[in-house]
């Protein structure tokens, strides 16, 4: 499921081994008109559905943003639409919406999100530290030097889930700190997206891909996963050159992909 854009899906479709072995596309869902990559996804005979959260809103008489009722039907109408293509997993790419507890329950412990922040970072209570849409800023403003980004098992509070496996890290530049220094605020948004491009496009694809394999392998069990706090919950980390190390062992690695 994406909204405008699924920036980890090309990478999935194109470039993973593990496409057609431990993993298959069985169709997309987009909450939009439409989505950047559409066209193209649509080429290698994958079928997309549009379920426009907005029109649906609308004609309900509800709010988006407001209206949890509409929420909870357009997302128990989202399962009624996922029904015919029999999927194992339900994987958010790109989706800005919080999810509710009707396709919760149609996928239970079996929905995993790719968030852009690392979901190992945790306030003393628990919650993540850096939840939502605008993690890269949020932890850029707070003076991370680095950040990574995450794909963990979904629940009804945002980003709370348990990770299952963590990115690489992507330094912040020294420019950041001089920025806030001087009060540059429209440089620094544009840093911001310039830092979370980079995220996307380097890291969302293998960090999807490594999940998929951990998940099909049997090496993460998402019902067991799904009883632990995220806050306690040591996950996988890949690296740079695609290989995943294991949360009890340093020396335990699985290869994942090969970068072109």
């Amino acid at each position: 499921m994406c909204s405008h854009r699924a920036p980890g899906l090309m990478y999935l479709l194109n470039r993973s081994p593990d496409r057609g072995a431990s993993f298959e596309i069985a169709c997309v869902v987009t909450s939009e008109d439409t989505f950047d990559e559409e066209v193209r996804v649509e080429r290698r005979g994958i079928p997309t559905l549009v379920h426009s959260i907005r029109r649906f809103c609308e004609a309900q008489g509800g709010s988006v943003y407001h209206d949890l009722e509409t929420r909870r039907a357009y997302d128990a109408e989202t399962a009624r639409l996922l029904e015919p293509y029999f999927a194992d997993l339900l994987l958010l790419d790109g989706y800005l919406y919080l999810v509710t507890k009707p396709l919760l329950n149609a996928f239970r412990d079996r929905t995993l999100n790719l968030h852009f922040s690392d979901l190992t970072l945790r306030n003393a209570d628990g919650t993540p530290r850096f939840p939502g849409i605008r993690a890269v800023r949020d932890a850029l403003a707070a003076g991370c030097a680095e950040t990574r980004a995450t794909v963990h098992l979904v629940n009804e509070c945002p980003d709370d889930g348990a990770p299952v496996v963590v990115s690489w890290p992507f330094a912040v530049s020294p420019l950041v700190s001089d920025l806030q220094a001087i009060g540059a605020s429209n440089i620094f948004g544009s840093y911001v997206h310039a830092h979370q491009q980079w995220m996307m496009q380097a890291a969302a694809g293998p960090l999807m891909a490594a999940a998929l394999r951990l998940v099909s392998s049997g090496a993460v069990t998402l019902r067991d996963l799904a009883q632990a706090r995220g806050a306690v919950t040591n996950p996988w980390k890949l690296d740079e050159q695609g290989s995943l190390l294991a949360p009890s062992c340093e020396l335990a690695t699985m290869p994942v992909v090969a970068h072109a």
